[in-house]
């Protein structure tokens, strides 16, 4: 099966489900989807979706976490035995079995998409001592993903898996500058532990809130070095983007300007990402998506007007 396959109704409604979540949960994915053609579009909307759902069981706050480790574990078994070829009647396992069978993903890359997710499903939130360590988390959580797109955009050349590896790494680096207050009081430490003590800090500083409440002139200064890590991996977004198919590099820059935006304005506030969360508004996302469109001169692959405003 390829792109250009015929849809069946079934996997048409699948698709627009999986749509559907996209537009009201991917805050700043849904406007690079909204630039691809639309079977690549569908494609990107199935595999969010599954994402989303795996995302939703590990981070359910009612549920104990060795009730979320089963249901996690029954939904990737029942995921199988639906790749494999069993009926069902969940939309995001119709419209991502179509997805994957389109476009050649492969079957080990969308489990490691739920590996990454269910890093956060033990007893004791994970420890990062060193950087590399941190890397390996990005790569499940974030890389992954960026694999599994690029096989969705198209390319030819074997470097776009290398580029699209780090790429995943700047955005999750990103992710965690921007929510390490957030995910302090939610009692977990991304920032690995040897970057920590370069700059007299504990995790329990964070923990605590008392990284936050005092002087915070260390905890910026971890901060500005975490941010030109990810700075040094845009490099690699740059790199990639000639490398994939013409109708997809528009959503690459798009996501990429608007990650890599979220990161210039933590650097312009001189990382304070305390007082309030950094964000970019529906307005700016919707003016980088026009950007994009008019800068790859592709205006005509989206005929959607007035779409990324629903």
């Amino acid at each position: 099966m390829n792109a250009a396959a015929a849809v069946t109704p079934e996997v048409r409604a699948a698709y627009e489900y999986c749509r559907q979540v996209a537009r009201s949960r991917a805050r700043n994915f849904y406007y690079a989807f909204l630039a691809l053609p639309k079977p690549k579009r569908d494609a990107i909307c199935a595999v969010y979706a599954f994402m989303r759902r795996a995302d939703d069981i590990a981070d359910e706050p009612s549920q104990p976490i060795v009730t979320r480790r089963a249901q996690m574990a029954n939904w990737l078994a029942n995921w199988k035995q639906v790749e494999s070829g069993a009926a069902t009647a969940d939309p995001v396992f119709i419209a991502l079995r179509d997805a994957q069978q389109r476009f050649s993903i492969p079957a080990d890359w969308l489990l490691k998409l739920v590996e990454g997710t269910t890093l956060d499903l033990s007893e004791e939130p994970p420890v990062y001592q060193t950087f590399e360590d941190l890397y390996r988390y990005c790569y499940l959580v974030a890389s992954v993903v960026g694999l599994v797109c690029i096989r969705i955009f198209g390319y030819h050349d074997s470097r776009a898996e290398k580029l699209a590896e780090e790429t995943g790494i700047a955005f999750q680096l990103t992710n965690i500058l921007r929510d390490v207050a957030e995910d302090a009081a939610m009692g977990r430490v991304y920032l690995p532990q040897q970057d920590l003590q370069q700059f007299g800090l504990t995790a329990q500083d964070l923990l605590n809130g008392s990284a936050v409440a005092g002087d915070r002139t260390s905890l910026q200064q971890l901060l500005v070095q975490e941010g030109q890590r990810a700075d040094a991996y845009y490099a690699s977004a740059d790199a990639l983007l000639p490398l994939i198919d013409a109708d997809a590099r528009p959503a690459l820059w798009v996501l990429v300007k608007i990650y890599r935006s979220l990161l210039h304005r933590m650097q312009s506030r001189n990382y304070d990402v305390f007082s309030t969360k950094v964000a970019l508004s529906s307005g700016e996302k919707y003016l980088i998506l026009t950007q994009g469109l008019g800068k790859m001169g592709l205006q005509k692959i989206w005929p959607r007007s007035g779409e990324a405003a629903r």
